[in-house]
This record gives structure tokens, sequence and C-alpha cells, in this order.
């Protein structure tokens, strides 16, 4: 399922906590960083029928498989089963959870039997338009990226009242939704419980998100730079977590679950491994 958003439909979904943290201004006087917000927003309204934001998502009946997750749906590019594989905790002192066990293993009746992909991104003009004017550049490119998570944010809100459903009676206000107060979890590809962005190739074949404009590099990083992906969970008990160290031996295992050579994949989690 594809979802285009005008501006005006998403703004009010921007977290400006982590706009003012990316411009570097969270230290500002009040005063300074109500102006620098003014200033976003007349650029919001000035663009706001030029430019788009753009949602891919599908939801999957799932089950869980050690630590891998194995989806399956008519609705993939291919059909069949496809298979993403998760790390575990595995420091002393943690958890050792893995997003495998919010998903129920196979033959359980339980609730937590299917997951959501989902990819978001802008219209790459956001990026590109404004190369003569660094300070017009940079303020653009900040407000794509907020503009994409943005876009993550309403559109895991239709799909929890609406699509998938499991909330429909939910009632939060946008500011309880920003503090993620909402049911499940929303974990994104290169952020502590997904730390290897070479799953986008993963995600890529689950959703096909070049139908939305996002390209991959030879990493797994998604062009527009301004592009969310990940997965969508409805387990009451799920939570974010970061993976932290991991050691060789997991390594070896998730590069096999993976199907790529050890040595690449030690490129993709070069800071994850202990």
């Amino acid at each position: 399922m594809r979802v285009d958003y005008s501006i005006g439909e998403v703004a009010p979904y921007i977290n400006w906590i982590y706009f003012f943290h990316a411009w570097g201004s969270s230290s500002m006087p009040l005063t300074d960083r109500q102006q620098l917000q003014a200033e976003a927003t007349e650029r919001l309204t000035r663009h706001a029928g030029h430019y788009h934001t753009h949602a891919v998502f599908l939801l999957f009946d799932a089950y869980s498989d050690g630590d891998d997750i194995v989806v399956s749906s008519g609705e993939m590019k291919d059909e069949g089963e496809k298979r993403i594989p998760c790390l575990r905790q595995q420091q002393q002192g943690s958890d050792y959870l893995c997003l495998a066990d919010f998903i129920a293993p196979a033959g359980c009746s339980a609730y937590a039997n299917k997951i959501g992909v989902f990819a978001t991104t802008v219209d790459p003009g956001m990026e590109t338009d404004f190369d003569g004017d660094p300070y017009e550049k940079m303020m653009m490119q900040l407000l794509a990226d907020r503009l994409a998570e943005a876009t993550a944010e309403r559109l895991h809100e239709t799909v929890r009242k609406t699509y998938w459903g499991y909330a429909p009676d939910e009632q939060l206000t946008i500011a309880e939704m920003l503090s993620e107060q909402w049911q499940g979890i929303r974990p994104a590809v290169g952020y502590p419980s997904l730390p290897d962005t070479s799953l986008n190739f993963v995600i890529d074949q689950l959703t096909d998100i070049r139908q939305i404009g996002i390209r991959l590099t030879s990493s797994g990083a998604m062009k527009p730079h301004a592009s969310v992906s990940g997965l969508m969970m409805a387990h009451p008990e799920a939570r974010y977590f970061s993976i932290g160290k991991i050691d060789r031996c997991q390594l070896n295992d998730y590069a096999r679950r993976r199907n790529v050579p050890v040595s690449l994949m030690s490129k993709f989690l070069g800071g994850n491994i202990l």
C-alpha cells in the first residue's frame, strides 16, 4: 500500500525537539528557538503546495523462528515466506532481548502474529533544490528529515487505528504520540534495535521502496537521505532497546542467516562488534 501526503497533512506531527537538536540550537534562549521554529514553519507553508511526502506499508502474517521473523503474504513482491533476521542483546546486564521475541512462534495463536513493514520519504527536490543557498539548504534538509519522521508517525497512527486496526479506539494527542504512548513499537533500520542498515535490502524485497522514490546504496543507506524504514509491532509488552556489542559467534550466525559474507557483515555492523 502506497500513501502520499501533503506537507500540511504531516507537518503537525513534526517533533521539533529533534529539529532543534539537529540544528544545534538546543541550548539557545527560548526566544531564539521560537524565531527559528517560526522561520521553519514559514518554509513549510511556502512550499506546502510544491513538495510531498510518501509512504509504503504492508502488513504480513508473521511468526518467530529463533531470532528470525518469518513473514508471508500474497501481497509480497515474490510469493512465499521471507525472513527478517534480527540480532540479540548479549552483553552482561542486558535483558538479552531480540525483536523476534515480540512475535509469536509458529502454531501459536497468540496476539502477536502479524508485523508491519514500512518506509517513508520526501520529494528529492527538498534536498537538491537549494544548493545555491547554504542556509536555505540546511533549513530544508533538516525539515525534510523531520517530515520523513512525521510521515512515519502519521502513517503509524492510521495503521494502528485502521489498516491493522489493533487500537481502533486510540485517542492520543499528537504530543502523546510523539512521546510514544501508543501500543507497540516502530523500530527503524539503523537505530539501536536494528543497527544493520543493509536490512533495507530485505525491506525493499518485501515492499518495493523504489515505488516511492527510495534508492539504496551498496551499504543499504537510503536516498533521499530524508527517509525512514522499519517495522511496526503491536505486542503490548514490546519495547525499544539497544543491541549494543555482539561477539564473533553471533556475527557469524547473523551473517549466515542474512546470507551475506562475514567480512561484508563486519563492515555493516562494525560499531556493534566486540
